[in-house]
């Protein structure tokens, strides 16, 4: 049995990986700032929380943070960044045909247990972002460009985390 399906051609690691450094210095240089999402995420968090009840924002020290009295938390260039990213990888996905909805998971995984997992892992990665004041792309990119040692910790914690699941969870897989 032959595969008809197209070959998807990606770029290649190692130019994606100057223009990552390339826009990441131009972050810096443009915005004062470097990249990451957590911090966007929050913020709009918090204005759907300001939004529903105000007082809640008022009361809760996170939220308040971002979205207490007179604050807006929508005016944050993270905001901008975490728009501009998600506008952008979908209009890139659609001028390169990768827009359909499927999903990705190994033959011994059901699609419910694939979304489980799914958000499981999200729900751990936005708790460690939280706890880490920062998700892997502010920590690793921005943090460890500026030469963090608390970025260059977390990511060593992220990859071993990494290899330590990978195992267990790789007979879902194949």
């Amino acid at each position: 049995m032959t595969d008809h399906s197209p070959k998807l051609v990606y770029w290649n690691p190692y130019v994606a990986g100057i223009a990552l450094g390339i826009v990441l210095f131009l972050s810096f240089v443009l915005s004062g700032a470097g990249l990451g999402a957590s911090g966007g995420i929050a913020r709009c968090l918090a204005f759907g929380v300001d939004q529903v009840d105000q007082a809640a924002v008022d009361r809760n020290l996170y939220f308040a943070n971002y979205a207490g009295g007179t604050n807006n938390p929508l005016d944050h260039t993270m905001v901008w960044m975490l728009l501009g990213v998600s506008v952008g990888g979908f209009v890139s996905g659609i001028l390169a045909g990768r827009v359909r909805f499927e999903t990705y998971k190994g033959p011994k995984v059901s699609k419910h247990l694939r979304w489980v997992l799914a958000f499981a892992g999200g729900g751990l990665m936005g708790f460690g972002a939280a706890m880490a004041r920062g998700c892997t792309s502010g920590q690793a990119l921005s943090g460890g460009a500026v030469l963090s040692v608390g970025s260059w910790a977390f990511m060593m914690m992220v990859f071993g985390g990494g290899y330590l699941i990978a195992y267990p969870l790789r007979r879902l897989w194949i």
